[in-house]
């Protein structure tokens, strides 16, 4: 299908997380973010700081906004979780954009909403075919980026897709090895818990790179994710990026089957498009479907990575589509291709 949008009158998107603030200008649901700034999220002290900033520099008035935060959103409040961000009123920003309609979701919520969207160009199989969905099976996102975020998408009966935001992030650590457990031994004692995204993140990484260097007796000086990611060449770094992977493959096969994610699971997030190639050749597709006795179940659900470059921008305007269809650029009609 085709979106046709009636109106015109632009959407203001953002995606906000604990590093980058990325914002853009939508002319309709479907339609590409044009206008696409990146601001640094330290540079700021609120969301509604960080998207006046960015509208200053535009001419458009937007008709409304979709705001997506990297945390939990609910009762009016959001909480960007990795940021020196106090929690902060919707009402707020809303008053200081001075717009008839700000909405704040979940980022992976937002995520979640852009993958009926995304097209084959924009995703990477991981193991077998990317996912095609059909509108009859549940799907879910996960990714890690400075944190690690988790979301399902549920098939509406009658047509359309449900956005089912969580905080998947935060289970414990999937170890499967010996030597995993032994790393998240050394982390529930270092951090006083072990949940996923204290190993499935950019800060993850890092520690998970000077705890394996622990287990393995192999000390080495800290380094950023960045670092362990281009020395790929040093065993260390070359062997924590891999069970990088083969935990974040069991990490997707647990939200697989906790979301009874048939119609796929995709990922996304800020590093793993940086180790695309490694993601693939990695143990990731083999640890995800490796749960016994449900392992067929696993074989038939595809995992691809998200190329697209701002699908959380895609999200929130089909967010917006959904729950303000009259405004602005919104009241789309859709049309067979």
């Amino acid at each position: 299908m085709t979106v046709r949008a009636e109106a015109a009158g632009p959407w203001l998107v953002g995606d906000v997380g604990g590093t980058n603030a990325r914002f853009a200008l939508v002319e309709g649901p479907g339609a590409a973010p044009d206008r696409v700034r990146v601001l640094p999220t330290r540079d700021f002290t609120g969301l509604g700081e960080a998207a006046a900033a960015y509208l200053a520099e535009e001419t458009a008035r937007p008709a409304a906004a979709c705001l997506a935060v990297a945390g939990p959103v609910g009762g009016g409040r959001y909480h960007l979780t990795n940021a020196d961000w106090r929690p902060g009123e919707v009402a707020g920003v809303r008053d200081r954009l001075g717009l008839p309609v700000v909405e704040v979701v979940n980022d992976f919520a937002a995520l979640a909403a852009s993958l009926p969207l995304l097209g084959p160009d924009d995703l990477r199989p991981v193991g077998g075919a990317a996912p095609a969905p059909d509108g009859t099976a549940p799907l879910a996102v996960l990714g890690p980026g400075t944190g690690m975020g988790v979301a399902g998408l549920v098939p509406v009966p009658g047509g359309g897709w449900l956005p089912t935001p969580g905080e998947g992030g935060h289970v414990d650590a999937p170890a499967a090895t010996d030597e995993e457990v032994e790393v998240v031994r050394l982390l529930r004692a270092e951090c006083g818990a072990a949940s996923a995204e204290l190993l499935l993140s950019g800060d993850g990484l890092a520690r998970l790179h000077r705890l394996l260097g622990a287990v393995r007796g192999t000390p080495a000086e800290p380094l950023t994710a960045a670092q362990i990611v281009a020395g790929r060449d040093d065993p260390l770094c070359a062997g924590a990026v891999a069970a990088f992977c083969a935990l974040l493959g069991s990490f997707a096969g647990n939200v697989a089957l906790t979301l009874g994610a048939r119609g796929g699971v995709y990922l996304g997030g800020g590093i793993l498009p940086r180790i695309a190639d490694t993601l693939a050749a990695s143990d990731f597709r083999a640890r995800f479907e490796a749960k016994p006795p449900v392992e067929d179940y696993l074989r038939a659900i595809p995992t691809a990575l998200v190329v697209h470059p701002y699908p959380a921008l895609l999200g929130a305007a089909a967010h917006l589509a959904r729950t303000h269809p009259g405004r602005g650029a919104a009241a789309p009609t859709l049309e067979k291709a």
